[in-house]
């Protein structure tokens, strides 16, 4: 089966239809808030807010999952609200952007525990892994000079998010297909919006970093949060 096929819209329920519009004027919001200068005050707001949304959506509509399931996922949002938090006062210390880094780390651990209990064992994932450790390797080369003492913490951390895309993949056959697929390619923008950040950080600043980063990941945090939902 293609990962790529397109996903059936008539799948999402007219409650997670309705959230999606939601959700998309909280990100706008963010977006807004986190580029324009004279409403920065409003982006300490509207950034959390895309988290604790998604966090009151999950509980309130997972409550078919199994409790290590549900409970798993939840940290993982969780860790991710504290890594958003956190990440926003990056320019008074660098401890701020270890703690995000930390916090990050921990909600990656989380949704990969959560997926491997839907792993299908049989499934090959060595072409998919070679194809994840090509990219991390070419965009390491661009970061390398800059990470400095963060050089070991951001290598570890590029490990663990693409085990958690490999994770992800392998819920292929084990799972419904909208389930796989959604979770899949959130895990993909997960590390688009990590890549952009870690770029735009330790490289040289992206234009309009901001706009790519916050969309990438937010869409990656919904698409997963949907596609757990539909796991069983």
């Amino acid at each position: 089966m293609n990962i790529f096929e397109k996903i059936d819209m008539d799948m999402l329920t007219k409650t997670e239809k309705s959230f999606s519009l939601v959700f998309s004027i909280v990100v706008i919001a963010e977006l807004i808030a986190g580029s324009v200068e004279s409403l920065t005050t409003y982006h300490y707001f509207t950034k959390p807010l895309i988290l604790i949304s998604l966090i009151f959506f999950f509980w309130k509509h997972a409550q078919h999952l199994d409790v290590k399931t549900k409970w798993l996922t939840l940290l993982a949002l969780v860790f991710s609200l504290m890594g958003d938090v956190l990440l926003m006062f990056v320019n008074a210390s660098v401890n701020y952007f270890i703690s995000g880094l930390l916090a990050f780390l921990l909600a990656h651990v989380m949704y990969v525990l959560v997926f491997l209990r839907k792993r299908k064992k049989s499934k090959k994932v060595f072409p998919f892994t070679v194809i994840l450790l090509l990219y991390a390797a070419t965009v390491f080369y661009f970061l390398k000079d800059g990470l400095g003492d963060l050089l070991l913490p951001v290598m570890v951390y590029m490990g663990v998010i693409l085990l958690m895309a490999i994770t992800g993949f392998l819920r292929q056959g084990r799972v419904p297909k909208n389930s796989y697929i959604l979770v899949f390619l959130g895990a993909l923008f997960f590390i688009t919006s990590d890549s952009l950040l870690a770029l735009n950080k330790f490289y040289e600043p992206l234009p309009f970093s901001n706009i790519g980063i916050m969309l990438t990941y937010s869409i990656a945090q919904l698409f997963i949060v949907f596609g757990l939902i539909k796991q069983s």
